[in-house]
């Protein structure tokens, strides 16, 4: 099995929109499930985990609008 790429909090907050102050709040309140790797200091990513993340809290428009009726 291929290992992922590994990405820095500031390419995943570039990547969501966030900061990395916002990312740091979600790690330590688990306020959003994105698994993260850490190694002693180190915080990174796995690039499947963060498409997988953007993929799970991404709003199909025309599902949504068939829910408003």
């Amino acid at each position: 099995m291929p290992l992922s790429r590994l990405l820095t909090p500031g390419e995943v907050a570039d990547l969501l929109c966030v900061t990395t102050h916002t990312l740091a709040v979600w790690r330590c309140e688990g306020r959003y499930t994105l698994p993260y790797v850490k190694t002693g200091r180190l915080v990174r990513y796995r690039e499947e985990d963060v498409r997988e993340f953007i993929e799970a809290h991404t709003n199909n428009a025309s599902e949504a609008s068939s829910h408003v009726r």
